[in-house]
């Protein structure tokens, strides 16, 4: 399968990064890309409040994107925030192109000084999909420091996991995802596709978009095949995903797994 990354940061107008998603899904389908995986957010940064962006899951946004998608012949993962009838959105990962699903964000961020849930209502359960002949997993973001999703997944078949990210910056964390995707890729014997937000400028009213780059293609082995920069950039990859079963096999992590009870100390 031959994916790209697109990695860029978006601004706080929908339309603007449509543009742009159109932009770097044309010039991947020009280099035969049959995915292309965009980063978290990519409708609207987190520096807008996610409500005043979000839309109907089949609203004019995803309508576009989908239609950018069926024209070029490509598959497309990108972030957004949907409504639910409530206060509160999802933030979701539209799928659309050769098959056509949804990913709302389990985990969030609830960390580090930062409420995600305030804003953002979680998803509550995995998703697979069938494409090109395999089995691709979701994943957004703060999803990565869970191994249980990755399993998860692997368990249900997933070849490869895609995971859009807007990673915020700060001390340690291009360490932390450096070594969380690769370890997810380890403990699910998966390739995973890590897509994040391009390092933004700076700002002056303290909203700036979150995103430190360096998006990452790991192997099932956790050897890294491809890393980027911290700026916009799009790189495609071929990934032989049919090498998955074989690694599983040799290093059978996944069936070895036994379960652990909690004792008291």
């Amino acid at each position: 399968m031959r994916v790209a990354l697109a990695q860029f940061a978006a601004s706080t107008d929908p339309a603007a990064n449509l543009a742009r998603i159109e932009e770097f899904a044309r010039d991947a389908a020009a280099q035969d890309a049959e995915l292309v995986v965009f980063p978290e957010a990519a409708m609207c940064s987190f520096a807008r409040p996610r409500a005043d962006a979000a839309e109907p899951f089949d609203g004019p946004w995803a309508t576009d994107v989908r239609s950018i998608a069926a024209a070029l012949g490509v598959t497309i993962v990108a972030g957004m925030f949907t409504t639910t009838g409530s206060a509160l959105v999802r933030n979701t990962l539209l799928v659309t192109g050769g098959v056509e699903g949804r990913y709302d964000k389990i985990h969030l961020f609830d960390a580090l000084g930062y409420t995600e849930s305030a804003q953002i209502e979680p998803g509550d359960r995995p998703v697979d999909l069938a494409l090109g002949g395999h089995t691709v997993g979701l994943a957004t973001c703060y999803d990565v420091r869970f191994p249980s999703l990755f399993t998860t997944l692997a368990d249900r078949g997933a070849e490869l996991i895609v995971l859009p990210a807007s990673w915020a910056p700060g001390p340690g964390k291009l360490h932390q995802w450096r070594t969380l995707v690769t370890a997810r890729a380890m403990d699910s014997t998966s390739f995973v596709v890590a897509v994040d937000q391009s390092a933004p400028p700076a700002a002056t009213d303290g909203r700036a978009p979150t995103g430190v780059g360096h998006s990452l293609v790991v192997d099932p082995t956790g050897d890294v095949l491809l890393e980027l920069g911290d700026a916009d950039e799009l790189a495609v990859v071929d990934l032989d995903l049919s090498v998955v079963a074989g690694i599983r096999e040799r290093l059978p992590v996944l069936s070895h797994r036994r379960p652990v009870e909690a004792r008291p100390t």
